[in-house]
């Protein structure tokens, strides 16, 4: 194992793109996983030792981490394209629920042979069960919502549970509404917005900070609570 090693699952996607500047200016041996040949050579002159990998080709992906040998596994993974056309979201939110559940699976066993130490993983703020805000990190998710909204709900609580009952040092960053920057949204949505740089920001602080657990990382806006990712992270948007 290396003691500065990083593999960054969902080096190419929006945050990841925002986190590995800070990672490797914090002196990070950075591995950044991504599907294309041609965001692979981007990674690389960036700074990225790339990797071109399926997350659902459990074999690959094992391989691939148990050569890197990290300290640290990020989970980055998203399957949500930008500018979906409404009327393909629903298979779109799929595909997202899929990675969480599956990919989410898969990259936990590489890790754990891999003999990493920590895990970070993406997670959302907006998938409570409706109530009174501000949404605190015990409420529970609507799993039980109708349509896709359930679908993403269940795709968070499995990928949450599988981080947290690994046997590893697992934190879980529930973002809010990202913006800025490759989002395709410029200004902060309603409900617990998140600049994309600040959600790298939180990714970073809890590389060394904060006990395994589910911590709100979105601007206060009276939506979610985010007092426990300022406590134990020292966290602020």
């Amino acid at each position: 194992m290396s003691e500065k090693t990083i593999f960054l699952a969902g080096a190419a996607g929006v945050i990841g793109k925002c986190l590995t500047p800070r990672l490797l200016a914090a002196g990070w041996h950075v591995v950044g996983t991504t599907r294309s040949l041609v965001k692979a050579e981007e990674l690389r002159r960036h700074g990225v030792e790339p990797v071109v990998v399926d997350v659902y080709d459990a074999e690959a992906l094992d391989r691939a981490v148990m050569q890197a040998k990290p300290r640290i596994v990020i989970h980055q993974l998203t399957d949500l394209p930008r500018g979906t056309d409404p009327a393909q979201m629903d298979a779109a939110r799929e595909q997202n629920a899929r990675i969480r559940i599956e990919g989410t699976r898969n990259l936990i066993a590489a890790a754990v042979r891999a003999g990493a130490q920590r895990l970070i993983a993406q997670s959302i703020a907006f998938a409570y069960t409706a109530g009174p805000t501000l949404y605190h990190e015990d409420r529970s998710l609507d799993v039980d919502a109708p349509g896709s909204a359930g679908v993403t709900a269940r795709g968070v609580a499995s990928l949450e549970s599988q981080v947290l009952a690994a046997p590893l040092h697992g934190i879980v960053l529930r973002y809010g509404r990202l913006y800025g920057p490759g989002t395709g949204v410029d200004a902060p949505p309603r409900h617990g917005p998140l600049h994309v740089e600040a959600a790298a920001k939180a990714a970073c602080l809890a590389l060394t900070r904060g006990e395994p657990g589910i911590y709100n990382i979105a601007e206060d806006d009276g939506f979610v609570d985010t007092g426990k990712a300022r406590l134990q992270l020292g966290w602020q948007a």
